[in-house]
């Protein structure tokens, strides 16, 4: 078993980001790509927000949130580490699950590294055996195992799931950290870092992602409308940005015309809410989280419509942008 890395009690808070200023890096430099898996609701989009020091992925308490391969480029005076979030890996029951999986999967194999991310607030389970199947059929690619959420937990409990997660199979590193609090998330930079090759930055200084900003608001109306929802609506509401573009003849206002998909005309009153209620406070989250986002002020349209059972069709999972 690999050894633990860090101390379960201390805080020793987030590394600072550095700014590589030099056109070309200094001697040593690593640059590549390290993803996290792990089940849904584990708190990867949490912590690689918190690596990259911005918000950069949707983040909830629903699982299954991320549903695209999100990656966040990690700026530091000795490396740049690209960290990509993938979807929850779990039994799919819908089409939509299988292609989100097999995102996965084809991500394991082009990483330099893997995050293999398990909550300290859960006892290990299926789940958690079930993706550590999976990573010990990776050959060639360190795995370092991140035991998150330790500040929603006792030191002795996160102890426990330090040498749980340790039996799960063979890891470069174990590491235990907590992304709200800031607890040696440094550290799980450090240590992915270390396995990246030697090499020179792979994005230009001051890129936090590469994902289209249209594809960042879309997910940010997404994320202001799974707050407060039924069990069963999260994995049925999709976001589509039909159009986004500065008002003309205002340069300090852009309009964002955006359409929320739900599978059946009940979830669409749902989203509506009474009188509307519900989609206007959805609109008003998601104006504020796009106006931080794009540095301007935003005029937000909202429309839903129905797309039945469009988890399963494959003509409307392209048509939402979820290709085979």
């Amino acid at each position: 078993m690999a050894d633990v890395i860090g101390r379960v009690g201390d805080n020793w808070g987030v590394t600072a980001l550095g700014d590589t200023t030099t056109e070309r890096p200094p001697e040593g430099f690593r640059s590549g790509f390290a993803c996290f898996i792990g089940r849904p609701n584990v708190g990867k989009s949490t912590l690689m927000n918190a690596l990259v020091g911005t918000k950069v992925a949707i983040t909830s308490s629903r699982p299954q949130t991320t549903r695209r391969a999100i990656r966040g480029i990690v700026h530091r005076p000795d490396a740049q580490l690209i960290v990509v979030d993938t979807p929850g890996l779990h039994k799919p029951r819908t089409l939509l699950g299988e292609r989100l999986d097999s995102l996965v999967r084809s991500t394991l194999t082009e990483v330099d590294a893997i995050g293999f991310c398990v909550p300290a607030d859960q006892t290990v389970g299926p789940g958690d055996r079930f993706i550590a199947r999976e990573l010990a059929g990776v050959k060639g690619t360190p795995i370092v195992a991140i035991v998150t959420k330790t500040d929603t937990t006792p030191p002795e409990q996160v102890a426990e799931q330090l040498l749980a997660v340790g039996r799960l199979g063979e890891f470069a590193d174990i590491v235990p950290c907590s992304a709200r609090d800031g607890f040696q998330v440094g550290l799980v930079g450090d240590l992915l870092i270390s396995h990246l090759p030697e090499g020179m930055p792979l994005y230009p200084e001051g890129d936090l992602t590469d994902e289209p900003e249209q594809t960042l608001v879309a997910e940010l109306i997404r994320e202001a409308a799974l707050e407060g929802v039924r069990d069963e609506l999260p994995h049925s509401i999709a976001v589509v940005v039909d159009e986004m573009a500065p008002r003309e003849g205002r340069e300090d206002l852009m309009d964002v015309y955006a359409h929320l998909f739900v599978e059946r005309p009940s979830q669409k009153a749902i989203v509506i809410g009474t009188k509307g209620a519900r989609l206007r406070d959805v609109g008003t989250r998601a104006r504020q989280q796009i106006e931080a986002l794009l540095g301007t002020k935003v005029f937000l349209d909202l429309r839903i419509k129905v797309l039945k059972d469009w988890q399963r069709d494959p003509k409307q999972l392209r048509r939402l942008g979820f290709y085979d």
